[in-house]
């Protein structure tokens, strides 16, 4: 029998006849807030560290900026900046009597289900406890000032991190945010979201100095009495260490959980059956690393270019600009371009979970040097192999529930997983490492496509059985996410 991660994945499936079956229409009265608020606990304003007036001009400058700060301010500065661009409101929309407020991480929908809580000990600043990061008026409040460190070395089975560390950021997801919109299948777009928000935290990092070790195995239960979370309304999905750069990161990213019979689960209750099923107790050895071996042999192949995306200081000033985009132009993009997105995308392994386990392709529509067509991609050698040689707009178009983004494009990126092998190395856990690594790698296609002038955009939602015969790639291969690059249209 199926695993429950199978059962789900079959079960949330986008048809053309299921897409447009009757009372799918939103109820706005039930709207969900997408900010978590506290009555009681200790705020610590982190405003004051967001430079003001002038736009900011490049990471440099915001460097320099902390430098002058008195010594103890410079941590909490950090931190703020470490928030900030990792899921922080960048801009405010005005829109009827409640204005859209944008953050640094796109979120399908905009429903923003992601939140982030701090875990400190041994800060400059900050009391030792536990933090919720309140993204509306970007500060900390403390809702537990005890150290947590003893019942998080327990909760993560003494994952060495821990040791190196005195700052975890625990992301969480609101159920009913996302699930509003999405149904059952909101689970694959909060841990895409959340994906989204760890790409940030990964990427940012490193210009203050720091580094991500993602921590995917630990004792959910634990955790979520530490956080006095409601399982029913919030679970936490994943938890990053965050450490000096240059430290040796050690420690598994990934623990395997149970396998679970896929029994039938009634509709409304699958995303909780699911991310149930994924729970650990107990720690048990990560399977050993895969192979290498390759998994898809295709006749054509070419090599990309080494290309780097230029951000010269630029990588918070490019957060900050980054939109989803809504129109594409239609025109193409270059070869140069498309070998520099997927080269930086790939380009580093920090803050993934099992990436060894997703496979690349692309619908190539117009990039100038390359074919129409559909390819497999291998990021450790920046090989493309064509598999398809046929225009593919308008099939594109039609699986990605005819959005114009997925016509339009210069090219789209599909992540895959082959779920039966994933979930036999990682049990039905792995689901949630699939699309958090998926939602990653597309964030930082995200960031990338908007440093070279360039139009991006994720789509979540896709007949998936189509696609895999648009791929010619078997059934057993899950399709994750797809994400769409071109030039915007002006407007």
């Amino acid at each position: 029998m199926p695993s429950a991660a199978e059962r789900y994945h079959e079960d949330t499936k986008y048809t053309p006849e299921n897409v447009r079956r009757p009372g799918r229409g939103l109820d706005f009265d039930k709207q969900p807030v997408p900010f978590k608020d506290y009555a009681t606990g200790t705020a610590y304003d982190l405003t004051r560290f967001l430079p003001e007036g002038e736009e900011l001009k490049s990471d440099a400058e915001l460097e320099a900026w902390r430098a002058q700060l008195p010594s103890a301010d410079q941590d909490l500065a950090a931190l703020s900046h470490l928030l900030y661009f990792t899921n922080g409101i960048t801009a405010v929309i005005p829109y009827g009597g409640q204005p859209l407020l944008l953050r640094a991480a796109p979120s399908a929908g905009g429903l923003y289900p992601t939140e982030l809580y701090v875990a400190v000990r041994d800060h400059a600043v900050l009391p030792d406890g536990l933090y919720n990061y309140q993204v509306r008026d970007h500060s900390l409040v403390c809702f537990w000032a005890h150290d947590p460190w003893p019942r998080l070395r327990e909760a993560t089975f003494h994952h060495p991190a821990l040791e190196q560390s005195g700052l975890l950021v625990i992301a969480t997801g609101v159920y009913f945010r996302s699930a509003w919109r999405y149904e059952d299948r909101a689970y694959r777009r909060i841990l895409l979201d959340t994906g989204h928000v760890l790409g940030n935290l990964g990427l940012y990092a490193p210009v203050l100095g720091w580094q991500t070790q993602a921590i995917g195995g630990f004792a959910d239960g634990a955790v979520e009495d530490l956080l006095f979370l409601d399982p029913e309304e919030e679970g936490v999905v994943a938890i990053a260490a965050v450490l000096p750069a240059g430290k040796p990161l050690t420690g598994p990213s990934a623990l395997p959980g149970p396998v679970s019979t896929g029994v039938s689960v009634p509709e409304g209750r699958r995303l909780l059956a699911l991310h149930a099923a994924g729970k650990l107790t107990e720690a048990t050895p990560p399977p050993e690393a895969a192979s290498g071996e390759e998994k898809y042999t295709f006749a054509f192949g070419e090599t990309l270019a080494d290309v780097p995306v230029p951000f010269d200081a630029q990588l918070g000033p490019t957060i900050i600009r980054r939109r989803s985009t809504r129109a594409y132009s239609g025109d193409g993009l270059t070869r140069e371009e498309l070998a520099a997105l997927l080269g930086f995308t790939y380009g580093q392994s920090g803050g993934l979970f099992a990436p060894e386990l997703l496979e690349t392709f692309l619908a190539v529509h117009d990039v100038t040097g390359l074919d129409a067509g559909c390819y497999h991609y291998r990021p450790e050698k920046r090989e493309l192999r064509q598999i398809r040689f046929t225009a593919l707009r308008d099939e594109v178009q039609y699986l990605a529930l005819g959005q114009d983004l997925a016509g339009r494009a210069g090219a789209v990126v599909f992540h895959t997983a082959d779920l039966p092998r994933a979930v036999a190395r990682y049990g039905d856990r792995v689901y949630r490492y699939l699309h958090l690594d998926a939602g990653h790698l597309g964030q930082r296609l995200n960031v990338a496509a908007i440093r070279l002038g360039l139009g991006v955009s994720g789509i979540g939602g896709f007949f998936d059985d189509q696609v895999n015969d648009m791929l010619g790639i078997p059934e057993r291969e899950a399709v994750l996410y797809l994400t769409t690059l071109g030039r915007p249209e002006s407007r």
